[in-house]
């Protein structure tokens, strides 16, 4: 049997479920126009529900971590490079998502304790899966990988095919979106400075990992005089979500750590405008069909950037047609594909 990990579908709201929900469907969609029924998944028991019933899934409960035996396990994929679930037998492919803690203001004892988990993690594969050609670099760069070879196979864009619902309160203004944890390297205190001059809404979603954080955003706001147009909502509903991005004038994402960046890519496929910080992947996934913040998030030049963005958007320099094509060339089906002939190839060494 080949298992894929889906112990991350226990924490929703995240980018990390998403990529586990996705992935774990399109897998199964491929498996099956295949004939391949060695594919199973092994999630919480709160979770199985959202897996293709029509595979074996293995279930575990909140007490239960460390390391697995089944002999029926020919290959294991984890899902996340800090995972605790570790098989003792069977090939072995681990997804390394980011290593954003090289570039969080953190201290320098706690970077090394996540390299550290992530390299003994490293130590056990046959094979690496990077979601971007600057997670491989990092990897090579910064962690003991040795002859491992690492595989390049970006995510897809989340199709949503559920209900579009809009929030309870709606302040009829135009609405600037951005969504991710409230956290200091998602960097959301450069965007309340851009609500100067303009009446613009700035409606931020995510868990607030950080409150200290949520306060130096709306300290921010008041700094600028806009504070009754920022609105940090929480997290929400996918149905919620995807409202806003319909529904918004732009996407802002200014995160200084990003593995891949998939608010980028579902904003697109609704040919909406995109405003994003040129850090760690985020040119790479973007290309051209995005447009950046200067480097250092220089306030009067970022308002300088939006306006000549959003004029630029209006003239045709980016059409919504060119960005909803650009959103799909991102695909579960081709990554799920790349992930099935990457377990094959692993198998028959």
């Amino acid at each position: 049997m080949i298992y894929f990990d889906c112990d991350r579908l226990k924490h929703p709201n995240t980018g990390l479920y998403h990529y586990t929900l996705n992935l774990a469907h399109a897998l199964a969609q491929e498996a099956l126009k295949r004939g391949d029924h060695r594919l199973g998944f092994y999630v919480h028991k709160d979770k199985a529900s959202l897996l293709d019933e029509r595979f074996a899934v293995k279930t575990v409960g909140w007490l239960d971590r460390g390391v697995l035996y089944d002999r029926s396990i020919k290959l294991w994929h984890t899902s996340n490079q800090l995972s605790h679930y570790q098989p003792l037998n069977g090939k072995k492919v681990l997804t390394v998502h980011d290593l954003n803690f090289l570039y969080e203001p953190i201290g320098e004892k706690k970077k090394q304790k996540y390299r550290s988990d992530v390299n003994k993690n490293l130590r056990r594969c046959d094979a690496i899966i990077a979601i971007s050609n600057f997670v491989k670099e990092d990897i090579k760069r910064y962690l003991e990988v040795g002859d491992i070879p690492i595989e390049v196979i970006y995510n897809g864009c989340n199709e949503y095919n559920g209900p579009i619902t809009a929030p309870a309160q709606l302040s009829g203004r135009e609405m600037l979106f951005a969504v991710g944890n409230v956290m200091p390297k998602k960097n959301l205190h450069v965007l309340p400075s851009l609500l100067v001059g303009n009446d613009y809404e700035l409606v931020i979603s995510g868990i607030i990992v950080d409150v200290m954080y949520q306060s130096r955003i709306i300290e921010e706001a008041k700094k600028y005089g806009v504070e009754d147009r920022v609105v940090i909502t929480g997290p929400i509903d996918e149905s919620v979500k995807h409202w806003y991005l319909k529904n918004c004038k732009a996407l802002l994402h200014p995160s200084i750590a990003e593995g891949f960046g998939l608010p980028v890519i579902e904003a697109m496929s609704y040919g909406k405008p995109v405003f994003s910080s040129d850090h760690t992947s985020l040119r790479e996934i973007g290309g051209n069909k995005v447009y950046y913040f200067n480097h250092d998030f220089d306030r009067d030049m970022m308002r300088d950037e939006f306006a000549a963005g959003l004029e630029d958007f209006a003239q045709g320099g980016k059409t919504p047609e060119d960005l909803i094509e650009y959103a799909h060339r991102f695909s579960w089906g081709e990554a799920a594909r790349r992930h099935l002939d990457l377990y094959d190839r692993i198998l028959m060494d």
